[in-house]
Protein backbone atom coordinates (compact mmCIF):
# COMPACT_ATOMS: atom_id res chain seq x y z
CA UNK A 1 0.00 0.00 0.00
CA UNK A 2 1.43 3.73 -0.98
CA UNK A 3 2.06 5.36 2.27
CA UNK A 4 0.56 9.10 2.12
CA UNK A 5 2.72 11.30 3.53
CA UNK A 6 1.75 14.02 5.97
CA UNK A 7 1.79 16.71 3.62
CA UNK A 8 -1.34 18.45 2.73
CA UNK A 9 -0.30 22.02 1.21
CA UNK A 10 -1.89 25.28 1.60
CA UNK A 11 0.08 27.87 -0.11
CA UNK A 12 -0.56 31.43 0.46
CA UNK A 13 -4.33 32.11 0.59
CA UNK A 14 -4.33 35.57 -0.40
CA UNK A 15 -2.58 36.38 -3.56
CA UNK A 16 0.73 38.74 -3.17
CA UNK A 17 2.15 40.91 -5.76
CA UNK A 18 5.59 38.61 -6.28
CA UNK A 19 6.58 35.30 -4.43
CA UNK A 20 8.25 35.99 -0.88
CA UNK A 21 12.01 35.12 -1.94
CA UNK A 22 14.28 37.64 0.20
CA UNK A 23 16.44 40.30 -1.34
CA UNK A 24 17.97 39.82 -4.42
CA UNK A 25 22.00 39.77 -4.50
CA UNK A 26 22.45 42.52 -7.30
CA UNK A 27 19.98 45.37 -6.69
CA UNK A 28 21.43 47.18 -9.15
CA UNK A 29 20.43 44.46 -12.15
CA UNK A 30 17.32 45.46 -14.08
CA UNK A 31 15.32 42.80 -16.16
CA UNK A 32 15.42 43.64 -19.82
CA UNK A 33 11.75 43.54 -19.97
CA UNK A 34 8.51 43.09 -18.14
CA UNK A 35 8.23 39.78 -16.01
CA UNK A 36 12.07 38.59 -16.67
CA UNK A 37 12.66 37.94 -13.41
CA UNK A 38 9.96 38.14 -9.86
CA UNK A 39 6.85 38.05 -11.87
CA UNK A 40 3.11 38.19 -10.42
CA UNK A 41 2.49 35.32 -7.91
CA UNK A 42 -0.07 32.54 -9.50
CA UNK A 43 -3.48 33.56 -7.81
CA UNK A 44 -5.27 30.49 -6.18
CA UNK A 45 -4.62 28.13 -3.75
CA UNK A 46 -3.66 24.62 -4.60
CA UNK A 47 -3.70 22.02 -2.36
CA UNK A 48 -1.41 18.58 -2.76
CA UNK A 49 -1.12 14.95 -1.43
CA UNK A 50 1.78 13.64 -1.88
CA UNK A 51 2.54 10.20 -1.54
CA UNK A 52 5.93 7.79 -1.54
CA UNK A 53 6.66 5.16 -4.99
CA UNK A 54 10.08 4.11 -3.32
CA UNK A 55 12.53 5.51 -0.66
CA UNK A 56 16.02 4.78 0.21
CA UNK A 57 17.68 5.76 -3.13
CA UNK A 58 21.19 8.16 -2.29
CA UNK A 59 20.93 11.37 -4.18
CA UNK A 60 18.59 9.53 -7.07
CA UNK A 61 19.34 12.17 -10.08
CA UNK A 62 17.08 11.50 -12.83
CA UNK A 63 13.80 9.35 -14.03
CA UNK A 64 12.27 7.72 -16.76
CA UNK A 65 9.04 6.66 -16.96
CA UNK A 66 8.77 3.22 -18.98
CA UNK A 67 6.26 2.50 -21.67
CA UNK A 68 4.70 -0.58 -19.51
CA UNK A 69 4.65 0.89 -16.58
CA UNK A 70 7.64 1.86 -14.00
CA UNK A 71 10.89 3.56 -13.93
CA UNK A 72 13.99 4.13 -14.17
CA UNK A 73 16.14 6.41 -11.81
CA UNK A 74 19.90 7.41 -11.39
CA UNK A 75 21.89 7.50 -8.29
CA UNK A 76 24.43 9.93 -8.58
CA UNK A 77 26.80 7.17 -6.78
CA UNK A 78 26.62 5.14 -9.47
CA UNK A 79 23.58 2.96 -9.73
CA UNK A 80 20.93 2.69 -12.30
CA UNK A 81 17.81 1.62 -10.72
CA UNK A 82 14.16 -0.31 -12.15
CA UNK A 83 11.58 0.57 -10.10
CA UNK A 84 7.86 -1.06 -10.08
CA UNK A 85 5.36 0.80 -10.26
CA UNK A 86 4.95 -1.15 -6.78
CA UNK A 87 7.80 0.36 -5.39
CA UNK A 88 10.04 -2.40 -5.87
CA UNK A 89 13.92 -1.36 -6.45
CA UNK A 90 16.06 -3.74 -8.55
CA UNK A 91 19.62 -2.48 -9.58
CA UNK A 92 20.54 -3.06 -13.37
CA UNK A 93 24.12 -4.12 -14.09
CA UNK A 94 26.00 -3.68 -17.46
CA UNK A 95 27.25 0.09 -16.44
CA UNK A 96 30.48 1.38 -17.54
CA UNK A 97 32.68 2.83 -14.88
CA UNK A 98 31.56 5.77 -13.39
CA UNK A 99 33.61 8.54 -11.59
CA UNK A 100 31.67 9.78 -8.91
CA UNK A 101 33.29 12.41 -7.88
CA UNK A 102 32.53 15.92 -6.73
CA UNK A 103 29.16 16.83 -8.73
CA UNK A 104 30.15 13.78 -11.06
CA UNK A 105 28.44 10.49 -11.08
CA UNK A 106 25.85 8.97 -12.98
CA UNK A 107 23.48 11.94 -13.94
CA UNK A 108 20.79 11.68 -16.15
CA UNK A 109 18.58 8.80 -18.07
CA UNK A 110 16.47 8.77 -20.79
CA UNK A 111 14.61 6.04 -22.96
CA UNK A 112 13.97 5.76 -26.84
CA UNK A 113 10.68 6.62 -28.79
CA UNK A 114 10.57 3.40 -29.31
CA UNK A 115 11.94 1.34 -26.41
CA UNK A 116 8.61 -1.22 -26.33
CA UNK A 117 10.33 -2.21 -29.28
CA UNK A 118 14.13 -1.32 -28.75
CA UNK A 119 14.66 -1.50 -25.28
CA UNK A 120 17.16 1.41 -25.63
CA UNK A 121 18.09 3.76 -22.93
CA UNK A 122 20.17 6.62 -22.62
CA UNK A 123 21.92 7.98 -19.90
CA UNK A 124 24.56 10.60 -19.02
CA UNK A 125 27.61 9.97 -16.83
CA UNK A 126 31.22 11.28 -15.46
CA UNK A 127 33.45 9.60 -17.04
CA UNK A 128 37.11 9.27 -15.98
CA UNK A 129 39.82 9.72 -19.37
CA UNK A 130 43.45 10.92 -18.90
CA UNK A 131 44.23 13.55 -16.97
CA UNK A 132 40.52 14.18 -16.14
CA UNK A 133 37.21 13.81 -15.95
CA UNK A 134 34.18 14.35 -18.91
CA UNK A 135 30.34 14.49 -19.28
CA UNK A 136 29.49 11.67 -21.24
CA UNK A 137 26.50 10.53 -22.71
CA UNK A 138 25.66 6.59 -23.79
CA UNK A 139 23.22 4.13 -25.16
CA UNK A 140 22.61 0.73 -24.30
CA UNK A 141 20.17 -2.26 -24.52
CA UNK A 142 17.53 -3.18 -21.38
CA UNK A 143 17.16 -7.00 -21.37
CA UNK A 144 13.83 -7.87 -21.09
CA UNK A 145 13.74 -8.11 -16.88
CA UNK A 146 15.11 -5.05 -16.74
CA UNK A 147 18.27 -6.66 -14.78
CA UNK A 148 21.12 -5.65 -17.13
CA UNK A 149 22.41 -3.31 -20.12
CA UNK A 150 24.06 -4.31 -22.96
CA UNK A 151 25.86 -2.98 -26.42
CA UNK A 152 26.73 0.00 -24.29
CA UNK A 153 28.26 2.22 -26.33
CA UNK A 154 29.29 5.94 -25.52
CA UNK A 155 27.86 8.47 -28.51
CA UNK A 156 28.92 11.58 -26.73
CA UNK A 157 32.50 13.06 -24.93
CA UNK A 158 32.96 16.15 -23.23
CA UNK A 159 35.89 18.02 -25.73
CA UNK A 160 38.73 18.97 -23.91
CA UNK A 161 38.66 16.84 -20.62
CA UNK A 162 38.42 18.76 -17.36
CA UNK A 163 40.09 18.48 -13.94
CA UNK A 164 37.15 19.75 -11.89
CA UNK A 165 34.82 18.09 -10.45
CA UNK A 166 31.93 20.71 -11.09
CA UNK A 167 29.41 21.74 -13.58
CA UNK A 168 28.95 18.85 -15.57
CA UNK A 169 24.92 19.22 -16.82
CA UNK A 170 24.14 16.84 -17.87
CA UNK A 171 20.66 15.83 -19.12
CA UNK A 172 19.09 14.44 -22.00
CA UNK A 173 16.44 15.22 -24.39
CA UNK A 174 15.53 13.15 -27.44
CA UNK A 175 13.50 13.75 -30.19
CA UNK A 176 13.24 10.90 -31.82
CA UNK A 177 16.00 11.54 -34.58
CA UNK A 178 18.82 13.40 -31.73
CA UNK A 179 19.83 13.85 -28.78
CA UNK A 180 20.24 17.04 -27.22
CA UNK A 181 22.82 17.04 -24.40
CA UNK A 182 23.41 19.64 -21.97
CA UNK A 183 27.25 20.25 -20.69
CA UNK A 184 28.28 22.69 -17.35
CA UNK A 185 31.39 25.20 -17.90
CA UNK A 186 33.33 22.22 -15.91
CA UNK A 187 34.56 25.38 -13.28
CA UNK A 188 36.07 26.97 -16.11
CA UNK A 189 34.03 29.59 -17.65
CA UNK A 190 35.78 31.01 -20.83
CA UNK A 191 35.10 27.79 -22.40
CA UNK A 192 31.82 28.09 -22.56
CA UNK A 193 32.42 31.02 -25.26
CA UNK A 194 34.83 28.91 -26.87
CA UNK A 195 33.43 27.12 -30.09
CA UNK A 196 36.33 25.14 -30.01
CA UNK A 197 35.78 22.93 -27.01
CA UNK A 198 32.10 21.18 -25.85
CA UNK A 199 32.41 22.49 -22.26
CA UNK A 200 29.27 24.93 -21.30
CA UNK A 201 27.55 24.33 -24.17
CA UNK A 202 24.59 22.50 -25.78
CA UNK A 203 25.45 19.64 -28.13
CA UNK A 204 23.36 17.68 -30.71
CA UNK A 205 24.02 14.17 -32.21
CA UNK A 206 22.28 11.02 -33.74
CA UNK A 207 21.17 8.37 -31.98
CA UNK A 208 24.24 6.82 -32.62
CA UNK A 209 26.60 9.76 -31.70
CA UNK A 210 26.80 11.00 -35.18
CA UNK A 211 26.88 14.63 -36.74
CA UNK A 212 23.49 16.26 -38.04
CA UNK A 213 24.33 17.52 -40.98
CA UNK A 214 22.03 20.34 -40.03
CA UNK A 215 23.98 21.33 -37.00
CA UNK A 216 25.14 25.14 -37.20
CA UNK A 217 28.66 24.79 -36.70
CA UNK A 218 29.45 21.96 -39.41
CA UNK A 219 32.55 22.73 -41.47
CA UNK A 220 33.19 25.93 -39.75
CA UNK A 221 37.34 26.03 -39.05
CA UNK A 222 37.74 25.87 -35.37
CA UNK A 223 34.50 24.99 -34.27
CA UNK A 224 32.74 21.65 -33.31
CA UNK A 225 30.27 20.37 -35.22
CA UNK A 226 28.51 18.58 -31.91
CA UNK A 227 27.44 22.46 -31.05
CA UNK A 228 24.05 23.42 -31.00
CA UNK A 229 24.40 26.88 -28.36
CA UNK A 230 26.88 28.13 -26.34
CA UNK A 231 27.48 30.58 -23.37
CA UNK A 232 26.26 28.22 -20.40
CA UNK A 233 27.13 27.62 -17.32
CA UNK A 234 25.47 24.81 -16.04
CA UNK A 235 22.70 23.30 -16.92
CA UNK A 236 20.63 20.72 -15.36
CA UNK A 237 17.13 21.32 -16.53
CA UNK A 238 16.47 20.76 -20.67
CA UNK A 239 12.70 19.72 -21.58
CA UNK A 240 11.23 20.23 -25.15
CA UNK A 241 7.61 22.16 -25.16
CA UNK A 242 4.87 20.11 -26.01
CA UNK A 243 3.37 22.15 -28.59
CA UNK A 244 6.13 23.96 -30.20
CA UNK A 245 8.98 21.57 -30.11
CA UNK A 246 11.54 23.82 -29.24
CA UNK A 247 14.48 23.04 -26.65
CA UNK A 248 14.24 24.78 -23.48
CA UNK A 249 16.92 24.91 -20.75
CA UNK A 250 17.11 25.76 -17.19
CA UNK A 251 20.90 26.66 -15.82
CA UNK A 252 22.61 27.28 -12.52
CA UNK A 253 23.70 30.89 -12.33
CA UNK A 254 26.51 32.06 -9.87
CA UNK A 255 25.10 34.19 -6.85
CA UNK A 256 22.16 35.02 -8.55
CA UNK A 257 21.12 34.70 -12.22
CA UNK A 258 19.71 31.00 -12.32
CA UNK A 259 18.36 31.02 -15.91
CA UNK A 260 15.58 29.37 -18.12
CA UNK A 261 16.42 29.79 -22.08
CA UNK A 262 14.92 28.88 -25.07
CA UNK A 263 17.33 27.32 -26.77
CA UNK A 264 17.56 28.86 -30.60
CA UNK A 265 20.26 26.87 -33.19
CA UNK A 266 23.34 27.75 -32.85
CA UNK A 267 22.65 31.13 -30.35
CA UNK A 268 25.27 32.48 -27.72
CA UNK A 269 23.67 33.07 -24.07
CA UNK A 270 26.24 35.07 -22.97
CA UNK A 271 28.21 33.03 -19.99
CA UNK A 272 30.69 34.70 -18.70
CA UNK A 273 30.17 37.63 -20.53
CA UNK A 274 26.81 38.24 -19.35
CA UNK A 275 25.16 37.12 -16.14
CA UNK A 276 22.29 38.50 -13.64
CA UNK A 277 23.91 37.28 -11.00
CA UNK A 278 27.80 38.10 -9.02
CA UNK A 279 30.58 36.07 -8.03
CA UNK A 280 30.18 33.69 -4.88
CA UNK A 281 32.90 36.45 -3.31
CA UNK A 282 30.22 39.53 -4.18
CA UNK A 283 32.40 40.57 -7.06
CA UNK A 284 31.08 41.20 -10.47
CA UNK A 285 30.84 38.53 -13.14
CA UNK A 286 33.49 39.42 -15.33
CA UNK A 287 32.59 43.68 -16.20
CA UNK A 288 28.86 43.18 -14.75
CA UNK A 289 27.23 43.36 -17.56
CA UNK A 290 23.75 41.85 -17.99
CA UNK A 291 23.38 42.38 -21.69
CA UNK A 292 25.36 42.28 -25.03
CA UNK A 293 25.02 42.31 -28.55
CA UNK A 294 25.07 39.00 -30.47
CA UNK A 295 24.15 37.69 -26.44
CA UNK A 296 20.59 35.76 -25.69
CA UNK A 297 18.23 36.84 -23.28
CA UNK A 298 16.69 34.36 -20.53
CA UNK A 299 12.92 33.85 -20.58
CA UNK A 300 13.14 34.44 -16.99
CA UNK A 301 15.76 34.61 -14.03
CA UNK A 302 16.09 34.35 -10.57
CA UNK A 303 17.82 36.49 -7.76
CA UNK A 304 18.26 35.24 -5.28
CA UNK A 305 18.26 31.64 -7.23
CA UNK A 306 16.60 28.30 -6.98
CA UNK A 307 19.51 26.21 -7.55
CA UNK A 308 17.29 24.67 -10.19
CA UNK A 309 17.25 20.88 -11.17
CA UNK A 310 15.42 19.73 -13.96
CA UNK A 311 12.31 21.16 -15.39
CA UNK A 312 8.88 20.21 -17.96
CA UNK A 313 6.01 21.22 -19.19
CA UNK A 314 3.33 20.01 -17.53
CA UNK A 315 1.11 18.41 -20.25
CA UNK A 316 -2.17 16.58 -18.82
CA UNK A 317 -5.57 16.79 -17.18
CA UNK A 318 -4.87 16.19 -13.51
CA UNK A 319 -3.57 19.64 -12.77
CA UNK A 320 -6.66 22.10 -14.21
CA UNK A 321 -4.97 24.89 -15.41
CA UNK A 322 -1.69 24.11 -15.52
CA UNK A 323 -1.44 22.41 -18.78
CA UNK A 324 2.01 24.70 -20.54
CA UNK A 325 2.81 25.14 -17.53
CA UNK A 326 6.94 25.19 -16.41
CA UNK A 327 7.42 22.72 -13.93
CA UNK A 328 10.66 23.17 -12.18
CA UNK A 329 12.88 21.32 -9.05
CA UNK A 330 14.70 23.55 -7.08
CA UNK A 331 17.50 22.17 -4.65
CA UNK A 332 17.84 25.69 -2.66
CA UNK A 333 15.40 26.54 -1.08
CA UNK A 334 14.12 23.38 -2.39
CA UNK A 335 9.88 22.52 -3.82
CA UNK A 336 8.31 22.86 -6.51
CA UNK A 337 8.54 26.11 -8.46
CA UNK A 338 5.63 26.75 -11.78
CA UNK A 339 5.88 29.37 -14.08
CA UNK A 340 2.85 30.57 -16.26
CA UNK A 341 3.51 31.42 -20.13
CA UNK A 342 2.45 33.44 -22.76
CA UNK A 343 4.17 32.50 -25.47
CA UNK A 344 7.91 32.45 -24.29
CA UNK A 345 7.17 35.06 -22.06
CA UNK A 346 6.70 34.03 -18.37
CA UNK A 347 3.27 35.26 -16.73
CA UNK A 348 3.23 34.53 -13.12
CA UNK A 349 5.43 32.18 -10.37
CA UNK A 350 4.17 30.13 -7.79
CA UNK A 351 6.63 28.06 -5.28
CA UNK A 352 5.53 24.34 -3.75
CA UNK A 353 6.44 21.59 -1.75
CA UNK A 354 9.69 24.00 -0.18
CA UNK A 355 8.70 21.11 3.04
CA UNK A 356 10.32 18.32 1.12
CA UNK A 357 13.81 20.17 0.53
CA UNK A 358 15.92 19.68 -2.33
CA UNK A 359 13.93 18.39 -5.63
CA UNK A 360 16.03 17.28 -8.48
CA UNK A 361 14.07 15.91 -10.90
CA UNK A 362 10.28 15.82 -12.03
CA UNK A 363 8.37 14.47 -14.62
CA UNK A 364 4.56 13.95 -15.36
CA UNK A 365 3.60 10.04 -15.30
CA UNK A 366 0.61 9.05 -17.75
CA UNK A 367 -2.16 9.75 -15.19
CA UNK A 368 -1.37 13.93 -15.07
CA UNK A 369 -0.17 13.14 -11.55
CA UNK A 370 3.53 14.49 -10.84
CA UNK A 371 7.36 12.36 -10.02
CA UNK A 372 9.61 14.07 -7.93
CA UNK A 373 13.17 13.04 -6.87
CA UNK A 374 14.52 14.21 -3.40
CA UNK A 375 18.37 14.56 -3.58
CA UNK A 376 19.34 13.33 -0.24
CA UNK A 377 21.73 10.44 1.01
CA UNK A 378 17.88 8.97 1.71
CA UNK A 379 16.19 10.34 -1.27
CA UNK A 380 12.99 9.04 -3.11
CA UNK A 381 10.46 9.13 -5.55
CA UNK A 382 6.92 10.47 -4.75
CA UNK A 383 3.88 11.50 -6.06
CA UNK A 384 2.17 14.29 -6.25
CA UNK A 385 -1.65 15.09 -7.27
CA UNK A 386 -4.26 17.65 -6.39
CA UNK A 387 -5.92 17.23 -2.97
Amino acid sequence: MIRILSIALLFATPATAQVPQGPKNVPEFEPAFANQTRAPEIAGDQRLQVSAVAEGLVHPWGLAILPEGGYLVTERIGRLNHVSASGDIRQIAGLPDIAVRGQGGLLDVAVAEDFAMSRRVFFTYAKSVRGGLATSAATGILSDDNSRLTDVQDIFRQTPRGNSGAHFGSRIVLDGEHAYITIGDRGDPPNSQDLSATIGKVVRVTLEGGIPRSNPFVGQAGARDEIWSYGHRNPQGAALHPRTGELWTLEHGPRGGDELNRIEKGANYGWPVISYGENYNGSPVQAGQTQADGMEQPRYYWDPVIAPGDFTFYDGTLFQGWNGDVLAASLNPGGLVRLTLDGDRVTGEKRYLGQMGRIRDVDVDPDGSLLVLTDDPNGGIYRVRPR
